[in-house]
């Protein structure tokens, strides 16, 4: 295998299998068509020839995030999504600069919408040497159970700034306070075309660089982490290559840190296509 390989794995997406769905004559995303019937079910949805739209009744924001709002609520009822999350994810367009309505985390993939998330890498230098906390998510964690993850990590809704969101993570998933989270640095971002369980859909991911002392033990607090790792860059960048340990996005995120330390270098067969490929 390769770090090519890992990058091309986060972009299966398929489009044969679904149709486009519109708000305003803007495209936001698209349904798998094995779900078309359940959209049409709800009055939020009309099916208009070769698309779905969003119900003309609903024209402001508040009533389109409303009419959303208790759709997600209904797959939530009906088992099709595993709960409602309460997160607000922007119903966005490329074309359009504002979302034209909310919709909750949890029907974003049924939708296929654009997505955002973070990811951080909390590293440590030992002399020349750097090594990386990575955390095994929990064996009960709905999506992904027991595979090798950031150290910090997760969705992006729109009713929170970055900054704070990335603060309010490094607590909840690794015991972080506020003023070393701080410190954590933007660094850029990696995006993808997945095909998830419920759909296909584009993901943004932000990425965050955190140097740690060598004293700092990471404590996660809302229990979505089996234990913790502090393990040597040049160990995750094996097990990046050659396993599928871990969680398939946090792969791009460890590349593009491993691109950025001088890990991956250009003599590295298919540097070109991995550095551009971290981008869609």
């Amino acid at each position: 295998m390769s770090y090519l390989d890992r990058i091309c794995e986060n972009n299966n997406y398929i489009s044969e299998d679904k149709i486009p769905l519109f708000v305003d004559n803007l495209r936001v995303g698209q349904v798998r068509k094995e779900f078309i019937e359940l959209l049409l079910s709800h009055d939020a949805f009309v099916l208009n020839k070769s698309h779905i739209t969003l119900n003309s009744l609903y024209k402001s924001f508040d009533e389109r995030t409303q009419i959303l709002s208790d759709f997600a609520k209904m797959c939530a009822q009906k088992g099709v999504t595993d709960y409602f999350m309460s997160e607000n994810y922007p119903l966005i367009s490329k074309s359009a600069q504002k979302p034209l309505a909310f919709i909750d985390r949890s029907i974003s993939t049924l939708l296929g919408t654009l997505s955002f998330g973070q990811h951080l890498n909390g590293y440590v230098r030992s002399g020349s040497e750097i090594k990386m906390w990575i955390a095994k998510r929990a064996l009960d964690k709905p999506y992904f159970p027991g595979k090798l993850d950031h150290l910090v990590a997760g969705g992006l809704p729109y009713d929170i700034t970055p900054q704070e969101n990335i603060i309010k993570e490094c607590y909840e998933e690794a015991g972080v306070g506020r003023e070393l989270a701080l410190k954590a640095k933007s660094v850029g971002l990696v995006s993808y075309r997945y095909e998830y369980e419920l759909g296909g859909k584009e993901d943004i991911v932000y990425c965050y660089d955190l140097e740690l002392d060598a004293n700092f033990t990471p404590n996660c607090t809302d229990g979505e982490v089996e234990e913790f790792y502090l393990l040597p860059l040049q160990e995750i960048a094996q097990i990046v290559r050659d396993t599928n340990k871990f969680k398939p996005n946090c792969n791009l995120v460890i590349i593009d840190f491993l691109v950025r330390h001088s890990y991956i270098t250009p003599e590295e067969k298919e540097y070109i296509q991995i550095v551009q490929s971290l981008r869609q």
